[in-house]
């Protein structure tokens, strides 16, 4: 493949500035990787960036839906901290993010797609500010370049133009993507777009491609909507006898029940792999178009998620709630001037860390904000000293039950009592809710989050981690400052304030 125009890009490890490619698949399952043994799926481009970096093997988003997920990934900020509960909740403005970092350090941060970050009302013109109308925002920071926000009308004025009728709207096209050619998808579009801002570049730039894929509806594009025969796959998880109410409530919810018939959820599981088999074909393109600059040698590369997909595992689809399938997602990243090669990290990684990896990368100082790690000692295939033990993550459901009753503002917490972290460590998964009550999965015995562990002592050892764990990683901005009255601030070992 060849690219006119596209501008040879040198590489010298210590004198040119890296390019950055941060590329969010939608609702993507960690195992469903060609390279992490699932017996399905294929993924040969996404396997043979991974076997160029590290392949993070336990890789967890903190929160669902979309906006929480992605502000999670984006502030490397745990949902206690950053408080975005669900699709139209705000982000505080005062925050810290990728965008951010990425111009503090010379880039111009282009995104391709969507952020879903509702903009801080606080930050507006006022009521009649176009920005309130849509919890679609876009991240402070970012330059658009293309916008799929929305009804999605770049796409659908696009396809008018090769003769589709889109008078239904950009969900029913989604829906029928399998009737069109894979040329003419909503993913080839977004590829379509960068290949041609990346011939129009020169070396020293910072990408977000956020593809949609595989996020529902359930219809992969073109060929790939037959790539996979339902009878060849698995089905999923069985619903445990014995439930706890939100996951009755979820069952209740048209968008998060399974389907009931087995033809029906091989249908959606088929599908939903056509849909990553499309969106691996895209990261191949984009990497031969980088290949064809001479760019892909100096580009690091991250591919991650902003949540995973329950495909009928419980009886549920979609995400949300507590079980491990909801979060449990890929992560992959590549840094040319970096060692490893092929290594498969088995440590519990979070999207907080994909922050401050970037910083590191880019040798940026890591915000105080930030709840994540570097991964960086991984990508120079080490260990760290230190790392988490296990892998955290909370849902906020009161938007949901919010319309089904009054609730007093400010100081009636019932609002609050509608969420739930959850602690996954080796051997258990422990799930605090708000309420009061309690989960505790023994995955030792049954890594399907079926059966419950009951013993007193398990269960308490892992309730004061959790606790553990909040205390250790509240907000801290100003916490350890110290004013010394001489017009002056200082943090812990002399380390002088700054702005």
């Amino acid at each position: 493949m060849r690219i006119d125009g596209c501008p040879r890009i040198p590489w010298n490890h210590g004198a040119v500035r890296p390019n950055v490619l941060l590329v969010t698949l939608d609702q993507f399952r960690g195992e469903c990787l060609s390279a992490a043994g699932h017996p399905l799926v294929k993924t040969p481009n996404l396997d043979a960036i991974a076997a160029e970096g590290v392949r993070l093997s336990r890789h967890y988003s903190q929160a669902a839906p979309c906006s929480p997920g992605r502000a999670s990934l984006y502030t490397g900020m745990y949902q206690m901290n950053h408080r975005v509960l669900g699709n139209g909740s705000p982000l505080d403005r005062s925050f810290d993010n990728v965008a951010l970092l990425a111009r503090r350090v010379g880039y111009s941060p282009t995104l391709f797609g969507y952020t879903d970050q509702t903009v801080d009302p606080r930050d507006t013109t006022g009521p009649d500010d176009s920005r309130l109308a849509t919890y679609e925002g876009v991240l402070p920071g970012f330059d658009v370049a293309l916008d799929l926000t929305g009804s999605h009308s770049a796409w659908t004025k696009w396809l008018a133009e090769r003769g589709h009728d889109v008078s239904a709207g950009h969900v029913r096209l989604l829906s029928t993507e399998h009737e069109r050619p894979v040329a003419h998808s909503v993913s080839s579009f977004l590829t379509d777009n960068f290949v041609d801002w990346l011939g129009r570049q020169d070396a020293g730039w910072f990408a977000h491609l956020s593809y949609l894929r595989p996020h529902p509806p359930y219809r992969a594009a073109g060929e790939f909507a037959t790539m996979y025969d339902p009878a060849d796959v698995g089905m999923p998880i069985p619903m445990a006898d014995e439930r706890h109410a939100l996951h009755d409530l979820m069952l209740a919810i048209d968008d998060t029940k399974a389907p009931e018939e087995e033809a029906r959820v091989r249908r959606m599981c088929a599908q939903y792999y056509g849909m990553i088999s499309e969106v691996d074909h895209q990261i191949g393109r984009v990497r031969e178009a980088l290949e064809a600059c001479d760019a892909w040698r100096s580009t690091i590369v991250i591919v991650v998620s902003d949540h995973a997909e329950l495909l009928g595992d419980h009886g549920l689809r979609n995400k949300g709630g507590f079980f491990e399938q909801s979060q449990h997602i890929l992560g992959i990243v590549r840094d040319p001037r970096r060692s490893a090669r092929g290594v498969v990290v088995s440590a519990f990684t979070e999207n907080v860390d994909v922050m401050p990896t970037l910083c590191e990368l880019l040798g940026a100082e890591i915000p105080l904000q930030c709840d994540g790690r570097s991964l960086v000692p991984f990508l120079d295939g080490d260990q760290p000293g230190t790392w988490r033990d296990a892998a955290h993550w909370e849902y906020d459901w009161s938007p949901v039950v919010l319309p089904m009753g009054e609730f007093a503002w400010p100081h009636d917490r019932r609002l609050s009592t509608y969420s739930l972290a959850v602690r996954r460590d080796e051997t258990h998964a422990y799930v605090q809710f708000g309420d009061g009550t309690w989960l505790c999965f023994d995955l030792a015995n049954d890594p399907t989050w079926r059966t419950r562990e009951t013993r007193a002592d398990i269960v308490l050892q892992r309730a004061q981690s959790m606790l553990q764990w909040r205390m250790n990683h509240a907000r801290r901005e100003l916490s350890h400052m110290v004013i010394d009255g001489e017009g002056s601030g200082r943090w812990p070992m002399g380390v002088a304030w700054r702005d």
